[in-house]
């Protein structure tokens, strides 16, 4: 937290108040009050603290931080805090916490945890010989510390189908709320953040909408997950009523995402639907059929838009990507073994490809290329180990769990947000990569608990026998 304040001291949100001690402890008195009330209110209910991570998602508020503008998730943040005291507190007293087991149920510290703490400490270490440290820590401070203790709160939460169900609900119902904003920004022409998208839309022949996401991409990626999850339940629901209103849910959703023009989002709603294709029916045919439309949509656009060529069509036909990922894995060959520092991508494209700063994006929009220039060998490696951790705490005895349907849903929603990231960016900086994982966890480690484990709220849940840690199979 003393880092954290030290380094927002100057942004431009707090001018106003800078140098005036009484609104500064007022304000942060506020804060704390908000993080008591919150505890209070999940030591109540259990069930309330990850319905309020999941509303709390979307919300991200824009503060200008030395130049640059950094969307931070400020409710999600108060609620992280509101859950760590909520989990914190009974322990120190002696007694259990409202919500996640006592250790030794089961659910030990597997692989995937190891990788999850491997890469956020070898990222921290990096940042040492970085030349924009200041980019680290904001990665650090913003985004990996609060969402890695979000993963622990809600990796020991006591997850059941019907709270899985209820998330669902509130993960549809702000989508179609945002959606419909959305919609409203489309037949207005008017764009409510992001003044870099206004003017692209101003001197564009298309349109984009973000909603009340900074990123057109961002929330393309939100819609699409939230497609995948309701694609999921249809497919193994079956109750016609119930599907035909999720099918009209899914349609209007679609509609929103294809006003945000974000390819990256397609390709992401493919990766995640051909995920659900494998575990409900074959993966063979699946496998068979993606590879073939793979080949095809590669030729075609590579046909369509000269890409076979290379050079300046190349660049555009990808939204000037190809000339980052070019330049990223040229840093990467000059120093392959430890790379340039954590958080550097931005300023040393700029400077080996002599740009100007509006034309240096903050990172290769290709998560491994970041990772191997600003990490090199050793972090790319981490990050491969953290994505085999991680698809096999969603998959290891998938097919053979009680609780089937739920399990794949977040299985091809972690592919689809995968896939976004190696087109995109925004990987251990996305909350819903965390939320994903922490929620196979929880569930992959239900399926291997002893039936006396309680269920939602502390009361007995009928879990299937088994031991072992949560990547058991």
């Amino acid at each position: 937290p003393a880092l954290l304040l030290a380094h927002v001291a100057g942004a431009d949100q707090l001018e106003g108040i800078s140098g005036r001690a009484e609104l500064l402890a007022g304000s942060a008195v506020v804060a704390v009050g908000v993080a008591l009330l919150l505890a209070w209110w999940f030591h109540r209910v259990p069930g309330a603290f990850p319905l309020a991570v999941v509303v709390t998602l979307p919300f991200r508020i824009p503060v200008s931080i030395g130049g640059a503008t950094a969307s931070l998730l400020l409710p999600l943040y108060l609620v992280v805090a509101g859950g760590a005291i909520a989990w914190t507190v009974p322990r120190l007293r002696g007694g259990e916490p409202p919500h996640g087991p006592s250790p030794g149920d089961g659910r030990s510290v597997g692989g995937l945890e190891w990788a999850l703490a491997a890469v956020l400490v070898l990222y921290s270490v990096q940042s040492a010989w970085s030349s924009d440290p200041d980019r680290a820590l904001e990665n650090v401070l913003f985004f990996y510390v609060p969402f890695a203790v979000g993963y622990v709160l809600l990796s020991r939460f006591d997850w059941t189908p019907r709270m899985a169900a209820r998330v669902l609900a509130v993960l549809a119902a702000l989508a179609v709320a945002l959606t419909s904003i959305g919609f409203v920004e489309f037949a207005t022409r008017q764009l409510l953040l992001n003044p870099k998208v206004i003017a692209a839309n101003q001197v564009n022949d298309y349109f984009r909408v973000n909603s009340l996401f900074f990123d057109p991409n961002i929330f393309g990626r939100f819609l699409a997950i939230v497609i995948v999850l309701l694609v999921a339940w249809i497919c193994w629901e079956r109750r016609q009523k119930a599907v035909a209103a999720g099918a009209l849910v899914i349609a209007y959703l679609f509609g929103g995402l294809l006003t945000t023009l974000s390819q990256s989002s397609y390709a992401a709603l493919l990766a995640g639907l051909a995920m659900i294709a494998a575990l409900r029916w074959s993966v063979r045919w699946t496998v068979a059929v993606v590879a073939v439309a793979a080949v095809l949509a590669a030729g075609a656009l590579a046909v369509g838009t000269g890409v076979l060529e290379g050079g300046e069509d190349s660049s555009k036909a990808t939204s000037g990507r190809s000339a980052l990922v070019t330049g990223g894995v040229e840093l990467f060959a000059e120093r392959p073994v430890v790379g340039w520092g954590a958080g550097s991508f931005a300023l040393e494209y700029r400077e080996a490809e002599n740009v100007s700063a509006a034309k240096a994006a903050s990172a290769s929009h290709t998560i491994p290329v970041t990772v191997a220039a600003e990490q090199g060998v050793v972090g790319l490696l981490a990050y491969l180990a953290l994505l085999f951790f991680a698809f096999s705490r969603c998959l290891r005895g998938i097919r053979s769990a009680p609780n089937l349907p739920v399990r794949a849903a977040i299985a091809a929603a972690f592919t689809a947000l995968v896939v976004h990231t190696l087109v995109y960016a925004a990987f251990l900086e996305d909350p819903i990569t965390w939320v994903l994982l922490a929620a196979a966890t929880a569930f992959g480690s239900a399926a291997s608990r002893p039936a006396s484990g309680k269920g939602e709220g502390g009361k007995p849940s009928p879990s299937p026998g088994g031991t072992g840690g949560p990547d058991a199979p």
